[in-house]
This record gives C-alpha cells, sequence and structure tokens, in this order.
C-alpha cells in the first residue's frame, strides 16, 4: 500500500469517536446548572473561613478595642467638665450617651436593614450588626470594668453584663446568630435613657414633680412591652429556630430570666410609688377639704 491510500481512508477511532459525540449531542441535553440556595435576605453572607475568618476577627477585635478606649475617654472627658459632681455622674452621662446611640442604630437594623429576628434567627451577621455589636460590646467591658471598680451594682447587674458580654463575643466569633442578640440589645436599651434620666432628675431634686411620674411611666411600659413581651417573642423564635448554637439559646434564656428579676423589682417600685401616691392624696384631700360642723365651717 501507498502512504497516500492510507491518507485517503477515514480513521475508525475519529469517525467513531465523531459519531459518538453526536449521538451524546443528540441525546444527552446539557447538564443543569446547580440548585442554588436562594437567599433569605440580600444582605447575608455565609461566614468567612480559614485566613479570611481569622482576618475578620482581627478586625472585629480592633473595632471592639476602639470602642472601648472610646468610651474611656469620654468618660475621662466628663470627669474633667464635672469636677464638682460625682464619677457615677460621669458614668451616668457615657451610659446615657451610649443608649441613644445604640438605640437609634439596633432600632435601624431590626426595623429597616433587616432581616427580621422572629424570622432569620440564627442568620449569618451583616456589617451593621457586627459594627452596632462591636461598639456595644466595648461599652459594656468598660461599664462592667466601671461597676467591678466601684462596687455601685448588685449582683444581678453584674450578672446581666457578664452574659450581656460573652453573648456578644460568641456571636461575633461564630458569625452568625447577630440578628437576634442586635433584636435582645435594642428592646433592651431604649429603656436605657429613661434610667439615667430618672436618676438625673432625683440627683437635681426634680424627680418628684409631673416630668418624673412621665418618665417613670414611659419606662415602665416600654419596659414591660418591649423588654418583656419583645423579648419572650425573640427567645421563642431563638429556641425553636435549629440555627442557633444550643449555647446560646441557653445564655438568651439565662438573660430572659435576668430581666425577669428586673421586672419583680420594677413590679415592688411601681407598688411602693403607687402606696405613696395614694397616701399624699388622701392626707391632701384630708389636709384641705373643708369640714362643716353645726353649718359653719371649722377653722384650718
Amino acid at each position: 500500500m501507498g502512504s497516500g491510500e492510507q491518507r485517503r481512508e477515514p480513521s475508525p477511532g475519529r469517525r467513531g469517536e465523531g459519531q459518538l459525540k453526536g449521538s451524546r449531542c443528540a441525546l444527552v441535553p446539557p447538564p443543569a446548572r446547580a440548585a442554588q440556595k436562594p437567599a433569605a435576605h440580600p444582605r447575608l453572607a455565609e461566614p468567612e473561613r480559614g485566613s479570611g475568618n481569622s482576618g475578620r476577627m482581627v478586625s472585629i477585635a480592633l473595632e471592639v478595642t476602639c470602642s472601648f478606649v472610646t468610651w474611656l475617654f469620654l468618660y475621662a472627658c466628663c470627669c474633667c467638665w464635672n469636677r464638682g459632681r460625682s464619677y457615677e455622674w460621669s458614668c451616668r452621662l457615657v451610659t446615657l450617651l451610649h443608649g441613644v446611640i445604640v438605640t437609634c442604630l439596633s432600632g435601624y437594623a431590626v426595623l429597616l436593614d433587616g432581616p427580621w429576628p422572629l424570622t432569620h434567627a440564627g442568620s449569618p451577621n451583616t456589617a451593621l450588626q457586627i459594627h452596632v455589636l462591636s461598639l456595644t460590646l466595648g461599652y459594656f467591658i468598660f461599664d462592667l470594668g466601671w461597676c467591678l471598680y466601684f462596687q455601685t451594682e448588685g449582683d444581678l447587674m453584674l450578672l446581666h453584663h457578664m452574659l450581656s458580654i460573652c453573648g456578644m463575643i460568641m456571636v461575633l466569633g461564630l458569625g452568625k446568630s447577630a440578628t437576634e442578640v442586635n433584636a435582645v440589645v435594642f428592646v433592651s436599651e431604649i429603656t436605657n435613657p429613661l434610667l439615667q434620666t430618672r436618676w438625673f432628675l432625683r440627683e437635681m431634686g426634680c424627680y418628684h414633680t409631673p416630668l418624673g411620674d412621665i418618665v417613670d411611666f414611659f419606662f415602665v411600659s416600654l419596659f414591660l412591652v418591649l423588654r418583656i413581651g419583645g423579648g419572650a417573642l425573640i427567645m421563642y423564635a431563638m429556641v425553636t429556630s435549629p440555627d442557633p448554637s444550643w449555647l446560646l439559646k441557653a445564655g438568651g434564656l439565662a438573660m430572659y430570666l435576668v430581666s425577669l428579676g428586673f421586672m419583680v423589682e420594677i413590679c415592688r417600685f411601681v407598688r411602693r410609688k403607687m402606696m405613696k401616691k395614694n397616701i399624699s392624696w388622701t392626707r391632701l384631700r384630708s389636709g384641705n377639704a373643708p369640714v362643716k360642723t353645726n353649718g359653719h365651717l371649722t377653722a384650718h
């Protein structure tokens, strides 16, 4: 045979391969794309792993440290500006400022930015949630140190601070469940500015006025409706969801028990105040009401 004849004969292997490819194109449909799980919320993202996770933790640690230094610096400034006042006055000014800022930020994250904590418990942390919790964590570390140094708070408040710190550290470390923890921060801190206002009114001698009664009314109402009622809904969503960690669920239940302890103290306070109001009103009526004796008014 000549080399030309070999070139004219078609290659069986190539011809069979061509037919096989043709049959595959005709019979086998193109591979379908893997189904992707729809994101429940556009701002959610899976937590980073590996080196990215360590870098994220370093960034969060720096943010918490900056928050702690900032609150400590503000406290030092308040002490310098209020030399004639007590250290507690300056600390409560910082607490009031923190309460206003964090209430606004956490409220925006819960109500507007999302995701909704009652339906997305255990979801990955968003950037805004991380910033809010880092800011709050730095403050709680500062305030816990101040309370331990000056020994001004009871065991219930110290337990509240330690549970809050541990919960926020866990959430920031896991990279998820900031949705429900941020909601707990919102319902807890929304009453804090009113609580500090009560203290300042008492220190300035303006507590036993209609303004003090108004502050007490809104403080008790918001505490019962949001911290107790709203907190119960958040705890139910957290406990029934399979995504949050069991340790975080246990910490959330412990925090809610602390809130119930605060509620008992508030109910006792309301009872004492109502009794005092009732006694003062009774004395006022008996002292000012004119009494008739034999058709004449008694002399006062």
